[in-house]
């Protein structure tokens, strides 16, 4: 039906039939939404030939799977990029019109699927993407949140939280597979008894517990029928209501189950500045990784009889340490349900389980309070306490009478059980996601792990799906690009370095550069739609679009754009360039400061768009509830990618990749895959400024940064900070941003001042803008630089990043199915 099969009669008879079918409707009865979700069925139903064809390709050959574990998947719409991977978009699009229905109207009746939030969950989203179009067999295991984290409102400049409901009107692309449920059990006591072998059994009793129901999301190759699973887990009570509970007027125990297993489900990353909020997120993650790992060996059992070679057919990756209870989950199962002694299954988990790192900040690695731990998972918590003692052991034999390494690395210390420790204790492989952020765990926060145990770190850079975030999001460019070097870039990213031969040539110039205008006036359009501002597509657009955290320094961003308005208010006839500085971010509900430095963005842009006076020199616009659908025009209009974190403290990054891949030139520090981006197009094309990563990293460990000598001796940036705190930017509360000023200076707080060394950072900054200003001046010299950074991000390809896992990790092997 879809590619050279394409028959758009056969297509558009299937629309009209699911219109009918599902609402009793002809087509031009039919609402939006509602043929929305017809065109995602009949789409679907071309996706499921292709499933089981992949299955039965699986059935034949046998192959090791991935089980990709991960808290989040940041899918995005399915229906654009399913019709990409089709290769049907054009089609479908032209099929679409026929009938009188635009396909862009079409698709943003879709929600974003609600099943991640930041960069952890997107990079899961393109890895499954790069392994379908790669042909690995893989399952993706999450949760099926029924609100995600929250869809953002900004209200008077505050963020406000409101519930993300997006299964409202269902989800089309999912099949919800109620015979592969799986019972998962909390609480209760550990009883240990001996069989009739004289063998020690432990049986947890007097527990709660759920059914975990998975619903299966298809996730589809680029052109090859190949199509991999997403499965998340949705909790059901395994008795919804217990009458005679009820009829005995115990109305809360009817009930019980049922309100376990709906709040199990309900919202990503629950708040866990409280007990609550703390046992929630420890029972969604022993949730899904217990459903998961549970299928995994029904799967591998179906048609292998010797457990103990488990992990011939199969690897867990821990997206981070969310899901690193598989460890001891494993081996429960392998000890408790399938009889093998510790030893057996320690070697099954240990070739089995691979640990990504996505952090190196020590304070933001996962632990857990014992009395928690214990209590909810009180077999499991064995497992660790048994896992813990044997590892410590093993570090007293190698560093004897060294208590400090003990206190470094044991798994259980301090009433906390550290679940990246455990996670690198089982793993057999430690990867960090860029290059600077491998150095700094084996050099910095994971230096006593590397030492005992260099053979298990290595490096893999994270990746973006060019698929999505040219193809689709920027169909202009990937149009272009196609006519110019042909399509074999997208599938072999690395290939787009042919542009690079056009990025002199002054005809390819202004197209490029035309594309990127048209771009900008779709934004544009959006941003007067939804935030009522007028801005200017000839203006430079720099933009910072990502989680808010202090260490990405939005509020050093937003600083320096009071430090322009000031200059510009200072001295009117100042030659400047306009610029519309974008942000989109969403800080975390318990995150006060973060929520307040979204309000001080906000504050600080109705002052300056409302000034007339400064002739719309600079506009600030805060793009509400931030997304991947938004996300990818996002980048298509950029000029200037905003990836100012404090050297050291950004993972990788891949928002980064994503504006490079789209021809915006980068404003960084040297830090995460900023690294290598400029390795890759070269510092003449990019905006470097700051400290570096290991003079950070020396100031945190010997001191000597004060910003109150900066703030004493730099008339500009004491006006700026001033301006916090003399109700400025707030008359009608001169104190609200009194939190953060304090956070710069340390005057009432025994925190460490500047921690994020904004200050320090500040003039560099400011002098990095005023060579973008310079740079944007010459137009041909922008344009040859935006047309390089493009051609130059074939290194940042997921394509690229799954191919060294598989290659140095995993060691999948392809399945390619059989011809029609």
């Amino acid at each position: 039906m879809y590619n050279e099969q394409f028959e758009k009669e056969k297509f558009k008879a299937s629309v009209k039939d699911s219109v009918k079918n599902l609402f009793r409707k002809t087509i031009d009865e039919a609402s939006p939404l509602q043929i929305f979700q017809a065109v995602a069925y009949a789409v679907k139903d071309v996706i499921i030939d292709n499933w089981l064809e992949t299955q039965k390709g699986f059935e034949e050959e046998d192959p090791k799977f991935l089980y990709y574990l991960s808290m989040e998947f940041l899918m995005g719409r399915a229906l654009g990029n399913n019709l990409v991977n089709l290769r049907a978009y054009t089609e479908v699009k032209e099929s679409l019109e026929e009938l009188g229905i635009d396909i862009n109207l079409i698709e943003d009746m879709e929600p974003d699927a609600a099943l991640g939030n930041g960069g952890l969950g997107r990079l899961a989203a393109c890895f499954l993407d790069s392994l379908a179009t790669l042909g690995y067999p893989a399952y993706g295991c999450g949760i099926r949140y029924h609100y995600g984290m929250f869809k953002q409102k900004i209200e008077n400049g505050y963020q406000t939280e409101v519930p993300d409901y997006w299964l409202e009107h269902g989800n089309p692309f999912e099949l919800k597979m109620s015979e592969h449920a799986k019972i998962v059990k909390f609480g209760g006591y550990v009883r240990i008894a001996t069989d009739m072998n004289g063998r020690t059994r432990f049986i947890q009793e007097g527990y709660q517990s759920v059914r975990a129901v998975p619903y299966d999301m298809p996730i589809t190759g680029y052109g090859n029928r190949f199509v991999n699973t997403l499965r998340i887990w949705d909790a059901e009570a395994i008795t919804s209501f217990q009458l005679d509970s009820f009829d005995k007027g115990d109305y809360q125990k009817a009930v019980e189950q049922e309100n376990l297993a709906r709040i199990i489900c309900e919202v990503l990353y629950p708040n866990d500045n409280h007990y609550a909020g703390k046992e929630l997120r420890l029972k969604q993650q022993y949730f899904f990784i217990s459903a998961s790992v549970q299928t995994a060996i029904e799967k591998y059992k179906s048609t292998h009889e010797e457990i103990r070679k488990f992990y011939e057919k199969a690897t867990f990756q821990l997206n981070d340490t969310h899901p690193t209870v598989a460890v001891p989950e494993l081996m429960r199962i392998l000890m408790d349900e399938e009889g093998l002694n510790w030893d057996e299954a320690w070697e099954v988990t240990t070739k089995t389980c691979a640990y990504t790192n996505h952090t190196i900040m020590s304070e933001a690695l996962e632990k857990w309070p014992i009395e928690l731990f214990s209590r909810l998972l009180p077999r499991i918590y064995q497992i660790v306490e048994e896992i813990n003692r044997r590892f410590i052991l093993e570090i007293q034999q190698r560093y004897p009478n060294n208590q400090e390494k003990i206190k470094n690395m044991a798994i259980i210390y301090d009433g906390q059980v550290k679940m990246a420790h455990l996670a690198i204790a089982a793993g057999y492989s430690v990867n960090g996601v860029a290059k600077l952020h491998t150095e700094i765990l084996k050099k910095q926060t994971l230096k006593d792990f590397y030492e005992m145990m260099p053979d298990k770190f290595n490096n893999k850079t994270n990746g973006i799906t060019q698929r999505r975030f040219l193809m689709h999001g920027n169909y202009l460019l990937a149009d272009w690009i196609t006519e110019h070097i042909g399509k074999e870039w997208i599938i072999d990213l690395p290939t787009i370095n042919k542009i690079a031969l056009y990025a002199e040539d002054e005809k390819a110039q202004q197209e490029f550069m035309n594309i990127k205008y048209k771009n900008k006036i779709r934004l544009a359009k959006y941003i007067k739609e939804h935030n009522q501002i007028e801005i200017d597509p000839r203006s430079i657009f720099d933009v910072q679009v990502k989680r808010l955290h202090e260490y990405k320094r939005q509020l050093l961003n937003i600083l320096h754009i009071m430090h322009l308005y000031n200059q510009i208010k200072e001295n009117p006839d100042m030659e400047f360039y306009p610029r519309t500085f974008i942000f989109g971010a969403k800080a975390a509900a318990g995150y006060q400061r973060a929520k307040l430095t979204i309000k001080l963005i906000n504050s600080v842009a109705d002052v300056v768009n409302n000034d007339q006076l400064i002739h719309n020199k600079i506009k600030i616009v805060f793009i509400e509830d931030y997304r991947v659908s938004i996300a990818e025009w996002i980048f298509a209009a950029a000029d200037v990618s905003e990836q100012i974190s404090t050297a050291s403290k950004e993972a990788s990054g891949t928002s980064n990749m994503k504006f490079m891949l789209n021809g915006a030139l980068t404003l960084g520090t040297m830090d995460g895959a900023n690294v290598e981006i400029v390795e890759e197009v070269g510092s003449e094309n990019a905006f470097i400024f700051g400290l570096s990563s290991d003079e950070v990293i020396q100031y945190e460990n010997e001191g000597g940064y004060n910003p109150m000598d900066i703030f004493n001796n730099d008339q500009d940036i004491r006006k700026v900070l001033i301006q916090l705190i003399n109700g400025f930017y707030c008359p009608e509360n001169p104190e609200l941003f009194r939190e953060i000023y304090n956070s710069l200076l340390n005057t009432n707080s025994s925190e460490r001042a500047d921690t994020f060394f904004i200050l320090k950072d500040f003039k560099a900054y400011a002098q990095a803008q005023r060579a973008v200003e310079a740079a944007y001046r010459n137009e041909k010299g922008w344009a040859k630089s935006a047309m390089l950074n493009t051609a130059c991000a074939g290194k940042f390809t997921s394509d690229r990043t799954i191919q060294q896992y598989v290659d140095e990790i995993w060691h999948l092997d392809k399945v390619i199915l059989r011809q029609k």
